[in-house]
């Protein structure tokens, strides 16, 4: 499910990365650390990016998880410089998945963020990027990989809820936005209404 045509599921090793195969690439990236405490994530918050935005397809994204990010390619990007900031996975629109942080470390996804009054939400949870922006829909093999990603990540770690980065950064930030099927993502991983998003569903 990490590529068109590949039925095969998607799994973590203990350490929290996924076994390699077809769609799926590892990318460690430096902007990551431990979690506090050791704490086992909670938490799946998701996002979309595109880079330049609305520009699907490059590898601006990743190049700028792994420090390496040509500002000067496009007019946009200079406001990006001196950025640091990772995602533990980057669901690009095939359905290939490139993963830049262990499960089990913090990725630096979230920013100023709250869930259920505890703040600082990169300390418990784990943030998964879909190649999108707010105003076009997702692809369906997007939605595939992320099942299947979902699927490995409840098996490893205690995940209770799964919420956009919109609702945990309430009026800062907007994604993954309007055009994301929260009612199918829910039906198709089987979160109850109460582990997702007010109004999702």
């Amino acid at each position: 499910m990490a590529a068109a045509g590949d039925t095969r599921p998607l799994a973590l090793d203990r350490h929290g990365w996924l076994r390699p195969g077809p769609g799926v690439r590892l990318a460690p990236s430096p902007n990551q650390d431990a979690r506090p405490g050791s704490v086992d994530p909670y938490l799946l918050v998701l996002h979309n990016i595109s880079l330049p935005p609305g520009v699907f397809g490059g590898s601006e994204v990743e190049d700028l998880f792994l420090n390496r990010l040509d500002y000067d390619s496009h007019p946009w990007l200079p406001r990006l410089r001196g950025l640091r900031v990772s995602a533990h996975f980057f669901v690009r629109r095939d359905g290939g998945v490139i993963q830049f942080v262990a499960s089990t470390r913090r990725a630096w996804h979230a920013g100023v963020s709250a869930f259920e009054g505890r703040e600082r939400c990169n300390d418990f949870s784990v943030g998964i990027e879909l190649e999108g922006t707010d105003f076009e829909p997702y692809a369906e093999a997007q939605y595939a990989t992320l099942a299947a990603l979902t699927r490995a990540l409840r098996t490893r770690h205690p995940l209770r809820a799964a919420w956009g980065h919109e609702h945990i950064a309430l009026g800062r930030k907007t994604d993954p936005g309007p055009c994301f099927d929260w009612a199918r993502y829910g039906r198709e991983n089987g979160w109850p209404r109460r582990q997702m998003p007010p109004g999702a569903g």
